[in-house]
């Protein structure tokens, strides 16, 4: 039997996703996950919406709890980039 750790569950590649933190082998991102989190769904719900494994859910979300004011910035800055692409009509 394989016993499993948290460590490589959130991976950061410079060529997937711009370099942000996702779940291992998924491109799924952070802050994808803590947008359904911030909806106010489960870890649970996100899983099972996102055919993800649950684990990985949990990863994100205490990925976002310890590097916190690195992942709002991400959304903001994503944020930021929807309206100007709105805007811009780009």
């Amino acid at each position: 039997m394989t016993t499993l750790s948290l460590e490589g569950l959130i991976v950061k590649k410079p060529n997937l996703r711009g370099g942000r933190p996702i779940i291992a082998g998924t491109g799924v991102t952070v802050r994808t996950i803590v947008g359904h989190y911030k909806l106010g769904l489960s870890a649970e719900e996100i899983a099972d919406k996102m055919n993800l494994a649950l684990a990985g859910v949990y990863a994100a979300l205490a990925y976002y709890h310890l590097n916190q004011a690195e992942v709002e910035a991400d959304i903001i800055a994503n944020s930021e980039a929807a309206v100007m692409k709105e805007i811009t009509g780009g």
